[in-house]
């Protein structure tokens, strides 16, 4: 994620004023909260279709950092993070699941988190197992958060505070297990990575990497 000065110094005149009125408008958004914004309780505000609006306006490079500048900005509450997540494309998905740790929602948007491991859009499962999951997810969700990754492939390298949590689970131990037993038994190879997790789950001095 790029920060607001290092957005400005690789976006064009006219991105950089279509951000500033975009933050702006978020800004404007986070004093007024709770109050009915224009165009009546059912109208987005201006700073959502803004977010909807990011890679067009700032390139899709950089609408990941755009989007959290908004979401920051705004002071994004659960409801619009559900809305912005339950009607997004998966670009716009995974800016939210990527900002949640930002905006310290607390464990309500676990849902959100849960939503994107169900699926099996990798872009989605990586975001999913950030830094915001590492802390609210409960050791069984989490423990399949792990297997998901491996079964999708998206690199364990994501999952945010992997050595951490890892670390003397005999119960994600036995799951590596079963599933590494599996893909022997249906002639497939064994993920790298699952080696690579098993060997975090040993008791006692374990890598101190937060991987």
């Amino acid at each position: 994620m790029l920060t607001r000065k290092e957005l400005d110094a690789r976006l064009g005149g006219a991105a950089r004023a279509w951000l500033d009125e975009a933050l702006a408008e978020a800004e404007h958004a986070a004093a007024h909260q709770g109050t009915e914004e224009p165009g009546g309780p059912y109208a987005a505000p201006p700073w959502e279709l803004r977010y909807a609006a990011a890679g067009r306006h700032c390139g899709l490079e950089h609408a990941d950092s755009v989007r959290a500048l908004l979401l920051v900005e705004a002071r994004a509450a659960l409801p619009a993070l559900t809305r912005l997540y339950e009607q997004g494309t998966a670009a716009e998905r995974r800016a939210v699941l990527l900002t949640l740790h930002r905006l310290e929602p607390g464990p309500t948007a676990l849902p959100l988190v849960e939503d994107a491991l169900r699926t099996n859009d990798t872009r989605l499962i990586a975001a999913a197992v950030g830094p915001y999951a590492a802390t609210h997810l409960d050791p069984h969700h989490w423990r399949h958060a792990v297997l998901k990754c491996l079964f999708t492939e998206v690199p364990v390298a994501a999952v945010d505070g992997l050595a951490r949590r890892a670390r003397g689970d005999a119960e994600l131990a036995r799951m590596l297990g079963d599933f590494a037993a599996e893909r022997i038994a249906a002639g497939r190879s064994v993920p790298a990575d699952l080696t690579r997790v098993l060997a975090l789950t040993t008791p006692g001095d374990a890598p101190t990497e937060e991987s």
